[in-house]
């Protein structure tokens, strides 16, 4: 699929990601040795835009599976639609009529009506989640697992013969085997620790915030309006922040969010001013908002310690 490294980086790189030397590696070796990559790091600083990026690289579809507190298998891998059988078995009453009309006991009923299971029984009335879609696929996909830590420890237990065997076992249809080995990548903001088990099955990759420059690079990219000088000093701005005991960092969506910003705000320079009105595009919470001002705005002592914002 990839040719090597740098073409790994190059695709990526047109489906605007910029993907580092290191990033580039574990996605070229998933598709090497068919194993899943497990990106663990901070929220908002690329993971699930990777696997968008994979997908797009490669022509693959991107099948998400977004977990979550409660999580289980019949949310994650298939439901029965039991209306829909109920219907069928509506319509075809006369014909069960015809198939048990000349049976002598409820046994000899319930021996007929097995023989005929297959019927109810089918993949007509599975309806498939991600999981299933991905493994019964006829194309290959980039299936993304989507923050594992929020999900519950016996969910993650659970996924470990889908990511070890490529199989599931569907109880009234027996194991079903995956057409083509979906490309997988499960993203975690560490939340909770993942078990062993998980991690042995996968490719390891952290994904911090990026350099400055790196950073730099991804908001003249995405954000091509925003003035070079002003990008730059919008960038100085955020690993200013980024250096300051919050609640939550600003991630690199929030940066691009503040430059669309500062383009719409038709912004020549960040002045105190522009940094207090548009502050809370990056910061989410009071108090780091406060703090960010005190710091940033020479607010306090300890804001002419740390040094203003760059201009």
């Amino acid at each position: 699929m990839f040719k090597d490294i740098a073409d790994v980086r190059d695709r990526l790189g047109q489906q605007q990601y910029i993907a580092s030397e290191e990033i580039g590696t574990v996605v070229f070796l998933a598709h090497s040795l068919c194993k899943p990559i497990l990106a663990e790091g901070p929220a908002g600083v690329g993971k699930t835009e990777l696997a968008k990026a994979w997908a797009s690289a490669t022509g693959m579809p991107l099948i998400r599976l977004q977990c979550y507190e409660g999580l289980d298998e019949s949310k994650a891998l298939y439901e029965w639609e039991y209306a829909k059988q109920m219907l069928y078995t509506q319509l075809l009453r006369d014909t069960l009529r015809n198939v048990l009309g000349d049976v002598n006991s409820l046994a000899e009923a319930a021996n007929r009506l097995a023989d005929e299971e297959d019927v109810f029984f089918s993949e007509n009335f599975l309806l498939p989640r991600p999981l299933l879609t991905a493994l019964t696929s006829d194309e290959p996909v980039v299936l993304l697992i989507d923050e594992i830590d929020r999900a519950d420890v016996e969910f993650e237990a659970f996924l470990l013969e889908v990511l070890s065997d490529f199989q599931v076992s569907v109880p009234e249809l027996g194991t079903i085997h995956a057409k083509h080995q979906p490309m997988v990548l499960l993203t975690s903001n560490n939340t909770r620790e993942l078990s062993e088990a998980l991690k042995r099955r996968c490719l390891y990759l952290h994904v911090d915030y990026p350099t400055q420059d790196a950073e730099l690079e991804i908001v003249r990219l995405k954000v091509p309006d925003l003035k070079p000088a002003l990008a730059q000093q919008a960038v100085a701005v955020v690993h200013q922040l980024r250096n300051m005991d919050l609640r939550k960092m600003p991630s690199i969506s929030e940066t691009l969010d503040w430059a669309r910003a500062l383009v719409a705000l038709n912004a020549s320079s960040i002045d105190e001013k522009t940094l207090t009105n548009t502050l809370t595009v990056l910061l989410k919470y009071e108090t780091d908002v406060q703090r960010a001002r005190r710091m940033m705005g020479g607010g306090s002592d300890e804001g002419g310690r740390h040094g203003r914002y760059n201009r």
